[in-house]
């Protein structure tokens, strides 16, 4: 799970630092209210250009904190960031356009619109497993949108963002957006203020607490936050193109994303041989040692290490029966890519979202078992199914909700921008990416104007049995459908 918001590790900022950060922006956040589109995208192109001449020390810090290899950082730091910007660059100006719609019955003669309008002072607040682009890509929306914005990174990745705060501060001078580093009573303070929108990315326990401070504003809230994934491979699928596409988005990043397969559905004929090529897999990718890959990035820090390695033990006691990997270190903070026989198990895997390089195995005889165990938890961030069977495509998608569903791919619906991202309930409360972050990031005003003919005028007191009539004539008319 993304590591606790409220847990201290590094020295804090001044309660102060966040109010006056807060109260800065308050000018700078109205008259950015009627800023046009080309100002907008001058703002955009800064952030632009700030992170594309900053790649390097990227790589450089996403080693130190998370061992991280280069094509990883470009894939799932770098792109995805560049795309909303380029995305939010080409659609800026229709996304900005007043849109109208249909008169009806009752409204006829008042044509009507609607107006996006800046929330105005926002507050996002980032994880520590993809510390750039879940910081940088809700802030690409915000901007499009026309807000101020106060960022608050995770304390856990002090290398990327030293590389961030050179980003920012190159980009944006800190009216316009601020970037404010501590731990817990930074925090507290940044949610304690007024913002006009709350945007987190993290786990459900903390989404929890945020969404209760916004609630205190009475503010809007935009809540990125995970679960138990689950994927599913039944016994008609492409095993080798499962097995390719499972065990990447799996063991990227070391398994820390919200988005990666938590554990695993497999139909119980193929189990046997589709976990040999899952072995065979792991072992072209990483070698015999992953430790010595340089393909294969390292846990956030020792205490998530040891909570993973403890976990695997727990649930080997329990009977649980590896099939791949299991080696660890928690000094070096690695754990191996791993896979695990839970089928005739219960343990702590069956409740704690992993978010690591575990992958519990479940073997299944029907559909029906798959839908149920999924039902019984909280609706989860994504799902990911692997069949070359239509209607097995069509049971999964009306038998189980979730955030979004991948079939026979794995993450990659997080990075197209046309799609809104988000979770749902215990998932996450709203979504991101492309026109869904602009709108998240925007108050929708309804803009109805009188024209010279108000049939309404017909209906003013004082009221008569004529009048009446032709209110009941006209609720006729209209509830006709």
């Amino acid at each position: 799970m993304p590591a606790p918001l409220l847990d201290p590790v590094l020295p804090t900022l001044a309660v102060t630092t966040p109010q006056r950060l807060f109260s800065d922006q308050a000018a700078r956040a109205l008259a950015l209210r009627s800023s046009a589109a080309k100002e907008r995208r001058a703002l955009l192109d800064g952030l632009h250009q700030a992170l594309v001449a900053r790649r390097e020390a990227l790589y450089a810090a996403f080693r130190t904190d998370f061992g991280k290899p280069q094509v990883e950082v470009e894939l799932s730091e770098i792109m995805p960031v560049l795309e909303e910007l380029q995305h939010a660059r080409r659609h800026l100006r229709r996304w900005m356009k007043p849109r109208r719609v249909s008169a009806t019955l009752t409204s006829l003669g008042c044509p009507a619109e609607i107006h996006c309008q800046p929330r105005g002072r926002c507050l996002i607040i980032g994880p520590w497993n993809y510390p750039v682009s879940t910081l940088l890509g809700p802030l690409v929306s915000a901007l499009a949108a026309g807000n101020t914005v106060v960022l608050k990174p995770s304390e856990f990745t002090p290398a990327v963002n030293a590389v961030l705060r050179e980003v920012i501060a190159e980009a944006f001078t800190p009216d316009t957006v601020a970037f404010c580093e501590g731990g817990v009573e930074t925090a507290q303070a940044l949610l304690a203020l007024p913002f006009d929108h709350f945007f987190f990315t993290g786990s459900p326990a903390v989404g929890r607490l945020v969404m209760q401070a916004a609630a205190t504003h009475l503010a809007s809230v935009t809540l990125e936050l995970g679960g138990k994934s689950p994927a599913i491979v039944d016994a008609g699928a492409d095993l080798d193109a499962a097995a390719e596409l499972l065990l990447w988005g799996k063991f990227f990043n070391a398994g820390q994303s919200c988005v990666a397969p938590d554990h695993l559905f497999v139909a119980r004929a193929i189990q046997p041989a589709f976990m040999e090529r899952c072995r065979a897999l792991l072992q072209r990718r990483y070698g015999s040692d992953p430790a010595r890959s340089p393909d294969y990035a390292r846990l956030i820090h020792e205490r998530h290490a040891a909570n993973l390695a403890l976990v695997l033990q727990q649930a080997q006691a329990a009977g649980a029966t590896l099939i791949h990997g299991g080696d660890h270190d928690v000094a070096q903070r690695y754990l191996g890519p791993t896979l695990l026989d839970c089928s005739k198990v219960s343990s702590a895997l069956d409740e704690l979202e992993i978010f690591g390089p575990l992958l519990p195995v479940i073997a299944y005889d029907d559909l029906e078992e798959v839908f149920a165990r999924i039902d019984a938890g909280p609706k989860p961030l994504a799902l990911y199914l692997w069949s070359r069977d239509r209607e097995v495509h069509r049971r999964v998608a009306t038998r189980t909700s979730s955030g979004s569903l991948g079939i026979n791919l794995c993450m990659q619906q997080y990075t197209q921008v046309n799609l809104p991202f988000g979770g749902v309930n215990h998932s996450g409360l709203g979504s991101a990416h492309g026109l869904a972050g602009f709108r998240a990031f925007s108050h929708e005003r309804s803009v109805m104007t009188a024209g010279p003919l108000l049939a309404i005028r017909l209906l003013f007191p004082p009221y008569s049995p004529a009048k009446l009539r032709l209110a009941r004539w006209v609720t006729r008319l209209v509830g006709r459908g």
